[in-house]
């Protein structure tokens, strides 16, 4: 493991996290939605259930799809789903006030793992990516640098967007448009979704 291989890694994660998916919409939503503090702990949900899929990528999950296909469909189809529901979800409150307990408390942890956990994809990446630039990872300590950095850049984007949308600014824009932006949200996120389950 050599640091420019470090850096070609962190590099690409980077465009990876930061390109528009369900994640980064959800976690611009509820930034702008609730606030820094009442969003935090759904944005560090988003990173850390981002950062399994590394994990997974190198306990060879990733592998593990290329030789079962079937299994990766199977994902792909239950995550593209549950994605919907979300998107249902927040299409049909849109016009909803924000209740306070969502101001208060957010989503959660949990909530935001799961939004990450339901798109297989970034299993496919991490590994493409592993192996491309690590092709000889072996034994512990490679493994546990590689999840670390994963698990530090994740972090650090999801909070940075968590602080970044939640301004004052942003957030007086969110309530002025609150409907607008959570169809639109919802409808972008139900698209990915949909996306999901078609695409090959």
């Amino acid at each position: 493991m050599t640091v420019p291989a470090l850096a070609a890694f962190v590099a690409t994660l980077s465009l990876a996290i930061l390109t528009p998916g369900p994640a980064i919409i959800a976690c611009t939503r509820a930034a702008a939605a609730m606030g820094r503090q009442a969003a935090l702990r759904y944005a560090l949900g988003l990173a850390f259930g981002a950062s399994l899929w590394c994990l997974a990528s190198l306990f060879g999950l990733s592998l593990l799809f290329r030789l079962v296909p079937q299994l990766f469909v199977v994902l792909k189809v239950a995550g593209g789903l549950y994605l919907i529901y979300v998107a249902v979800k927040m299409w049909r409150h849109a016009h909803d006030p924000l209740p306070a307990s969502a101001v208060i408390g957010g989503p959660g942890f949990r909530a935001g793992m799961a939004l990450n956990l339901s798109n297989p994809k970034p299993a496919l990446f991490y590994g493409a990516i592993l192996l491309s630039l690590f092709p000889r990872l072996h034994g512990v300590a490679g493994p546990a640098l590689v999840y670390a950095v994963a698990l530090a850049c994740e972090l650090t984007f999801y909070v940075a967007v968590n602080a970044l949308m939640s301004t004052a600014p942003v957030r007086r824009r969110y309530f002025a448009l609150k409907s607008t932006i959570d169809r639109t949200a919802g409808a972008l996120i139900g698209a990915l979704g949909l996306l999901l389950i078609v695409r090959h």
